[in-house]
């Protein structure tokens, strides 16, 4: 399912790169790539993965889900400076805590920090460096970012796959880029309008009600002579239940059975 990306913040995301530091297995390599495209990034870095051509493997296009694009465009390099080269601001995501290195932060506020400096700074590029599947980033790794981030985890077990950890962290990016410029979260209907999903009129409720009122004598679940306060209660429910047109001819139509049926049981 795609979204349209909102024409203010569609600059930016060509200007954020996903570094991925001496991967193992070319599925993680594709299901980064899947993870990084449905939120509308495309730049995937390797840094000195563990075999040559991984893109291409079999493995890596079987778990990219059809995100050949960007498996194709994918930059291979050897040491993570080169993959550093352009990015003015990198972040290197790890679960556990470091004594010594740059400032941490949580993947939230990194995604906002990260926003900011894009809005700021129309040359700058930002980067998310992940770490390998077994070992994550090492001293050497993380003295090259600006900025930890951390993903909020159970604390008991926090490892995250890598293409996981890609995954939330491209949402939060994209959850900050839309946010800030008031972009769509949910999916756009392209179809002409379903005037069946439009709310009922007062006039179309209150048909339902006696409608109803009726069908329930029918039924015998109403005495008219001692009714109570059931329609009553019966109107509160239907007016607070924002019915649609739909909802209410739907209705209409089952107190339209329950009298049919009840006809031959009347006395």
């Amino acid at each position: 399912m795609t979204q349209t990306i909102s024409s203010q913040m569609a600059p930016f995301y060509p200007r954020v790169r996903f570094v991925m530091v001496r991967p193992s297995h070319p599925g993680n390599v594709g299901a980064a790539a899947r993870a990084i495209k449905t939120m509308g990034f495309h730049d995937l870095c390797l840094v000195a993965p563990r075999t040559p051509d991984m893109p291409a493997h079999a493995d890596a296009i079987a778990l990219a889900s059809g995100a050949t694009d960007v498996l194709a465009a994918i930059k291979e390099v050897d040491t993570l400076d080169a993959a550093l080269a352009p990015i003015s601001l990198a972040f290197a995501l790890t679960a556990r805590p470091r004594e010594l290195g740059p400032p941490a932060c949580d993947i939230r506020h990194a995604a906002q920090i990260s926003r900011q400096h894009l809005q700021e700074h129309p040359e700058s590029r930002v980067a998310i460096v992940l770490g390998t599947e077994r070992a994550g980033l090492d001293n050497a790794d993380i003295a090259r970012c600006q900025r930890i981030c951390h993903i909020p985890a159970n604390p008991q077990y926090s490892s995250l796959n890598v293409a996981q950890a890609a995954q939330l962290t491209a949402w939060e990016l994209r959850y900050a880029l839309e946010a800030a410029n008031g972009g769509a979260r949910l999916p756009a209907t392209r179809g002409a309008a379903d005037p069946g999903s439009e709310p009922a009129s007062g006039q179309e409720v209150q048909a339902l009600i006696d409608h109803l009122e009726q069908a329930l004598v029918a039924t015998q679940f109403l005495d008219p002579a001692h009714p109570k306060k059931l329609m009553l209660r019966m109107q509160h429910l239907l007016n607070r239940s924002a019915l649609t047109r739909d909802e209410t001819n739907m209705l209409r139509g089952m107190c339209k059975a329950m009298i049919k049926s009840a006809q031959p049981h009347r006395p």
